[in-house]
């Protein structure tokens, strides 16, 4: 398949969903390609950014996305953005005769990292000094850094300054570390409910779907079709839907409205959670169970695949730690560490449709994986995949032999002996290792991996090797994802800047500080299989044995009635078996459809 670029738009729904969003797009940003000349990179960029035009007759590059959150999420950025009008409305001539009185308030203070960002933004160059400070070289036996920067890309500018950002302590909002700017139609604002307080919240499934109405549902169909509209060869919607709050219910709206405005376009949704909340109660923590089950149930039955996407152990009520990835330090219950993870993850998963040559298209995705009504899916990742600099893939995975890479990212581990209905793997960043062993004639190889001719024979062979029976798709793509500033640096010292494994020990504390790690190799896996059976069975149980009339009677009171939320979990419990496998066959027994 050619290079034809075809379009994806993105919604991102709900404030952790703009949290995971904004790491996506600064990931696609840091790998954007401007030098004519070179080769083109094989992921398109094309597929999610849009080209554009200022009223000044300036050339744009934006995401296609719309994002969606509520009064008081985003704090430094403008709604309309700066891009298109720097002057905003405060600028327009004043045409009211009478008295005026003015109220002023602070606006909110920019951490380091926006700072350095708007300068580079008005064209003007950092200092060296303002770079790298002299008492962070001091004493370190480091040289100094080099002379002035003159016109560096701005890349390459924020890369140098990458060892002073360390904004956990100071992000609080998604804007905090968005590092592009946004088309004046990105951002939509829900004014009627607040991000932050006690009063006016969107907490239940019923707010998010009646939200979806009047003035917001046409405002979001004419953001919709001025996206569409500008496509030429448009595959599909990607949704990223906060899925234990009422964004739950305006999603399940929104891919119904997906579903029904653009008929045989792929949507794929995933279904995003942090392993805490800011503002956990039980009461609203019943609130979430009880989201998820419903937005669950809904989203997949309005797309073409549902993936839940979260670092958590579980979406009941006493879940299991989060994953340990052994080549990363990071707090989970931090949203801008847990989202970063979750967005290194989606690059990987989402590359199969957003290839320049040989890519698939979404439909062909979801087609492979959500057979027999199976649309839920679980995804897996290795953040980072351990690869020895000038070593194999065959190298790589055969130290992973007794157990697979990869970690949980749907709260939905891989039971023992489960059973994959299908798999897309993509391997993503080997750029620089050798994909084969290239073995001297007549040497053994150490392993049947070492003696295939191919990446995608030995990637095939590996993961085969745990599914012997289950059709799989794979991509291997070489480009790694590129970690630019604001990307937490959260990775093991034993890595080096390319994300590879060091032969040696970290350099000690008195030696020079190792290089910020600007690369990672990922490795992820899509399922559809067995292991979704106890996922979707619990969640189901959890909400069906929960009392709501008399426990949580507000839940229900602005919908869905009693009925359809009774129904709802009865498609939940229906959807959970088709994953049961206790016959040895890929369909349910006819007693399982009688009892139905």
């Amino acid at each position: 398949m050619t290079g034809v670029s075809r379009e994806v738009i993105t919604l991102q729904l709900g404030h952790y969903s703009n949290f995971v969003g904004t790491h996506w797009w600064n990931l696609q940003d840091a790998s954007l390609c401007y030098d004519p000349g070179s080769a083109p990179p094989e992921v398109q960029s094309d597929s999610v950014f849009r080209e554009g035009q200022t009223p000044g007759g300036s050339v744009t590059y934006t995401p296609r996305l719309i994002a969606m959150d509520l009064k008081g999420s985003l704090r430094t950025l403008r709604q309309e953005g700066s891009l298109y009008d720097p002057g905003g409305a405060a600028a327009a001539a004043v045409t009211w005769a009478g008295s005026v009185t003015v109220h002023k308030h602070s606006p909110p203070e920019k951490n380091c990292f926006l700072e350095d960002l708007e300068k580079l933004d008005k064209g003007q160059i950092l200092t060296e000094a303002e770079f790298c400070s002299a008492s962070q070289l001091q004493g370190s036996g480091c040289p100094a850094p080099p002379g002035p920067l003159g016109v560096d890309s701005f890349n390459n500018q924020l890369t140098r300054v990458q060892k002073n950002y360390r904004l956990e302590g100071s992000v609080t909002v998604w804007s905090d570390f968005l590092r592009l700017h946004l088309h004046p139609r990105s951002v939509v604002v829900i004014h009627q409910f607040n991000h932050d307080g006690e009063a006016h919240r969107l907490e239940t499934f019923g707010q998010g779907e009646s939200t979806l109405q009047g003035a917001l549902l046409d405002e979001l169909e004419d953001r919709l079709h001025f996206f569409v509209e500008e496509c030429d060869y448009l595959q599909g919607f990607q949704v990223l839907c906060d899925l234990e709050d009422g964004f739950a219910g305006l999603g399940s709206k929104v891919t119904e409205l997906l579903q029904d405005s653009y008929g045989g376009r792929g949507i794929l949704t995933w279904g995003v959670a942090p392993v805490v909340h800011r503002d956990s109660t039980p009461a609203r923590d019943r609130y979430h169970l009880l989201n998820a089950a419903l937005g669950t149930v809904n989203m997949a039955a309005h797309s073409s695949l549902f993936c839940p996407l979260t670092l958590r152990g579980g979406l009941g009520g006493r879940p299991p730690p989060p994953p340990l990835f052994p080549l990363l330090s990071y707090n989970p219950a931090l949203w801008y560490h847990s989202s970063a993870i979750l967005a290194l993850a989606l690059d990987a998963l989402t590359v199969p449709y957003r290839l320049r040559n040989n890519s698939a298209p979404m439909w062909q995705v979801a087609d492979s994986l959500a057979v027999a009504g199976r649309k839920v899916v679980a995804a897996y990742g290795a953040v980072p995949f351990p690869m020895m600099p000038g070593g194999s893939l065959p190298d790589a995975l055969s130290a992973c032999a007794d157990a697979l890479p990869w970690k949980p990212l749907s709260a939905c581990p891989e039971a023992a002996g489960s059973r994959c209905y299908g798999q897309w793997s993509t391997l993503r960043g080997y750029e620089g290792q050798k994909l084969i062993s290239c073995l001297s004639p007549g040497i053994e190889p150490l392993t049947p991996l070492h003696g295939l001719h191919s990446g995608e024979d030995i990637l095939a062979a590996y993961v085969s090797s745990f599914y012997p029976s289950a059709p799989l798709a794979l991509q291997l793509v070489s480009a790694p994802s590129k970690l630019t500033p604001p990307f937490p640096q959260i990775f093991s010292p034993t890595l080096d800047a390319q994300g590879f494994m060091r032969g040696g020990a970290p350099p000690a504390g008195g030696e020079c500080p190792t290089p910020p790690v600007s690369s990672v190799p990922i490795l992820t896996s899509l399922q559809s299989g067995t292991a979704l059976h106890p996922f979707l069975s619990e969640l189901q149980r959890a909400a069906a044995t929960f009392d709501v009339r008399r426990r949580a009677p507000s839940f229900l009171s602005q919908g869905p009635e009693m009925a359809d939320y009774q129904e709802a979990l009865e498609e939940l419990r229906l959807l959970g078996h088709c994953y049961h496998d206790d016959s040895g066959g890929t369909t349910r027994s006819s007693s399982e459809d009688d009892d139905d």
